[in-house]
């Protein structure tokens, strides 16, 4: 007889009555009543029955069965088994969004509070599912995420502290200002959009890993003034070197500040920086040459850093003369004969409006080709462009491309060609 029930539970062409299945849930075999913990068409009224079943396997069915009432979840979040409540954790947490402390709704009320026992479970894994489930719903219940977010477990907390769109900036300066667990400060630095006031706060702190992920996140919102005192502060703690030197809108004082002590491997980077203005441009490739040569740095490490240092202050210059109206073919030639090849490049660059990638990459690759291309897009002349190919490109005679019938010996689709190849 319990077979054939079982068969029917189970896809039978009838299904099983209520009573049929209240005899099953009575059944002194486990199996069977696992068997109906774990169907998805089970009445409520049953499953309510077997949360309190005395098999934890047959509890755990109930409390993954999304079928299982809110009034069961609830008796079940309170179970002696730990797995019990994993079960239902996970699947309860699924069921979060659009849940909220004030819900009139009897079972949507039973889930809420089956939420916050959960969330104060003496198991962490539990509560880290709860936190993992709710950290980005724009809707869960305050109370409950500000518990998670005061957890005394980074895991537990650290979602939350990190992604909930719930915790006000209130709550986030409340919990800086609280003596928070270990890591909770990096959590919070990782938001994104951290705005002025949570940044102030995270930067006043001793929390030095805290700080160097703030200053990693490009989406912070950190006033100059903060950055400076940041800089004034950093001689000493290295992990803020490279996330300061690649911070955007670093003012000039802090610039120069960071290039008089910034490892060697970090000089590059700050002499690279676009977002300078001519004269702190110059300042900077200064001191890097000179912290260079105090370093007795050798080896690629250098050259590139000096190749950097170089290669920005005169793409200024070369601008600034562009803006002036100062920058022809005079100009490019003069640099070229007295061999500042730095500055000849970004000439060329600005004039004929290239990235400086592409002619340093024209240079590297020696493209005769390439450097047609770009003599002419700069609206420079054959002549001059030979003069390249010697000095910049150091060609032999019989590589270097000659004029076509005093023209350009490319025509002007492969030249536009080269140029977008270089480009790629």
């Amino acid at each position: 007889m319990v077979l054939g029930l079982l068969k029917r539970l189970l896809g039978g062409d009838r299904k099983v009555t209520y009573e049929e299945a209240r005899d099953l849930a009575a059944d002194a075999d486990p199996a069977v009543r696992a068997k109906l913990a774990g169907s998805p068409e089970m009445r409520p009224e049953i499953l309510y029955f077997l949360a309190e079943d005395a098999d934890p396997d047959v509890r755990r069915l109930v409390a993954a069965n999304p079928r299982t009432p809110s009034q069961a979840d609830l008796l079940l979040a309170g179970d002696g088994d730990e797995r019990v409540r994993l079960d239902l954790a996970g699947k309860i947490a699924r069921l979060a969004p659009g849940l909220s402390a004030h819900e009139q709704d009897r079972l949507r009320r039973c889930t809420y509070d089956a939420l916050e026992t959960l969330a104060r479970d003496q198991i962490p894994r539990v509560r880290e599912i709860l936190a993992q489930a709710l950290k980005d719903v724009a809707d869960a219940p305050p109370e409950l995420i500000g518990r998670l977010a005061r957890d005394a477990e980074i895991a537990v907390a650290a979602p939350v502290l990190q992604y909930s769109p719930i915790l006000t900036d209130e709550d986030l300066l409340d919990i800086i200002g609280s003596s928070p667990i270990p890591g909770a400060l990096s959590a919070i630095s990782r938001r994104e959009g951290v705005n002025v006031r949570v940044a102030d706060a995270i930067a006043a702190t001793d929390d030095i890993d805290a700080i160097a992920v703030l200053l990693g996140n490009e989406s912070a919102q950190i006033r100059e003034e903060t950055l400076d005192r940041l800089v004034d502060r950093a001689a000493d703690i290295e992990a803020w070197h490279l996330p300061l030197v690649q911070r955007p809108s670093l003012s000039s004082r802090a610039t120069l500040r960071l290039a008089r002590f910034v490892a060697a491997g970090l000089l590059q980077g700050l002499a690279a920086r676009h977002d300078l203005d001519q004269e702190t441009t110059v300042a900077v490739a200064a001191v890097v040459r000179k912290r260079l040569d105090e370093l007795e740095v050798s080896g690629p490490a250098k050259a590139e850093a000096r190749r950097a240092a170089d290669e920005e202050t005169a793409l200024m210059r070369a601008r600034h003369l562009h803006a002036q109206g100062q920058l022809d073919e005079s100009t490019v030639d003069t640099a070229l004969a007295g061999n500042d090849l730095a500055f000849v490049c970004a000439s060329l660059a600005v004039l004929a409006g290239l990235p400086p990638l592409v002619v340093r990459k024209t240079v590297e690759t020696q493209s005769a080709k390439g450097m047609v291309s770009i003599t002419w897009k700069a609206g420079l002349s054959m002549a001059l462009c030979l003069q390249l190919q010697a000095r910049l490109l150091k060609l032999p005679p019989g590589r270097t491309l000659r004029s076509r019938d005093g023209g350009f010996p490319l025509t002007q689709d492969e030249m536009i060609w080269q140029l977008e190849f270089l480009a790629g």
